[in-house]
């Protein structure tokens, strides 16, 4: 085959072989071999320095069967197994808010020298009423003075106090009230050795302090004055604790409504029901066996209005604390807190004992 047949036109009067028609120039191929052929893609020469990025995905695609990646660019990569929710943790026992152990110990201590003093010798019991009761004065006037700034005298009060309780022992309500006159009277005086301001926010204080302690604190005292004296107290004592005790046992166990969530969260409703029924059992049993002409169901009343009192007085106490922004008023007493956190409840049921004691079975 000559030059001429390869490079003259078709217009030359030269014949083209049908299958030479339209192949490219270039050395001769089967048809057959051109069809089942493709062109390879045309790739970019890459550069000498490229030699990195080449060992960098190299190294990614060695991390990537590490790591369970995809090995291919155009593998799609495997979603992660779902995973089980963790189960949910056991339910938590309720636990007392506080040491139950030193709280049982120190109310068994309190209980036997209450115990003691009340049925030997009675001027020890009052001795006994007078030392919580100037205890308690110390630890709420000390409070208002670190949280509120209030400056309540403490001397007048305490002394005050000490002498309210003894007038009543001694000379019934005529004296306790005479001895309260008093001691509002030394509060007065008392601060007028200080600058005027706030003069008239320091004695609200004190005369508020020596109301809500010595003087409520001063019907136990008028209590042991009656024949059976000691019993009345014991009485009085026994009804506080045991609506405490229920109030607590039924309100841990079963409390899911609060009573007075502002006031104290702690505190439900299914708690006072408990406080009601085990202050009625026990005020009525007390009554029919420990009090002098008593009967069963002035007991049960007794009982009621003492789960009352001593709940009010709780929540009153509550009320202080929480305006002080403190939990407790002391931590004189292991598990208890101060005298004020023991005596929040019996103070103001003192009252309402006595003078049911008197409507019932007279003042003895």
């Amino acid at each position: 085959m000559n030059d001429s047949s390869w490079g003259a036109p078709q217009g030359a009067g030269h014949r083209v072989a049908p299958e030479m028609q339209g192949a490219a120039a270039g050395p001769a191929y089967d048809v057959h071999d051109a069809q089942q052929t493709r062109p390879m893609p045309i790739v970019p020469d890459v550069p000498d320095a490229g030699r990195d990025a080449e060992d960098r995905d190299h190294r990614d695609q060695g991390a990537g069967r590490l790591s369970g990646g995809p090995l291919f660019r155009d593998e799609k990569p495997q979603e992660p197994m779902p995973t089980a929710p963790p189960p949910p943790p056991p339910p938590q026992k309720k636990r007392a808010g506080r040491d139950l152990g030193a709280a049982i110990g120190v109310g068994l201590g309190l209980g036997a020298l209450v115990v003691v003093s009340l049925f030997f010798v009675k001027a020890v019991f009052v001795g006994v009423i007078v030392i919580a009761v100037v205890v308690g004065l110390w630890e709420l006037t000390s409070r208002l003075q670190e949280r509120k700034g209030i400056k309540a005298p403490l001397v007048p009060l305490a002394v005050g106090g000490a002498a309210m309780v003894v007038a009543g022992y001694a000379r019934g309500a005529e004296g306790a009230w005479i001895a309260m006159a008093l001691t509002a009277l030394a509060v007065l005086v008392w601060r007028m050795a200080q600058p005027p301001e706030d003069y008239l926010r320091d004695v609200t204080a004190g005369i508020f302090a020596a109301f809500y302690v010595p003087f409520l604190a001063t019907f136990v005292a008028m209590l042991l004055t009656a024949d059976d004296g000691p019993q009345r107290v014991l009485t009085f004592l026994l009804l506080t604790v045991v609506s405490d005790t229920g109030a607590y046992a039924v309100g841990w166990r079963f409390g899911k409504h609060k009573l007075a969530p502002r006031i104290s969260p702690g505190k439900t409703r299914e708690g006072l029901f408990g406080a009601v029924g085990f202050a009625m059992v026990a005020g009525a049993l007390c009554m029919q066996f420990l009090i002098d002409g008593g009967a069963w169901w002035q007991g049960l009343l007794l009982g009621l209005a003492v789960a009352a009192s001593a709940t009010l007085g709780d929540l009153g106490e509550s009320m202080i604390k929480r305006d002080l922004g403190i939990k407790d008023m002391g931590t004189l007493l292991p598990g208890h807190g101060g005298i004020m956190d023991r005596l929040d409840s019996l103070l103001p049921t003192a009252p309402v004992v006595w003078l049911l004691l008197v409507l019932f079975v007279g003042s003895g």
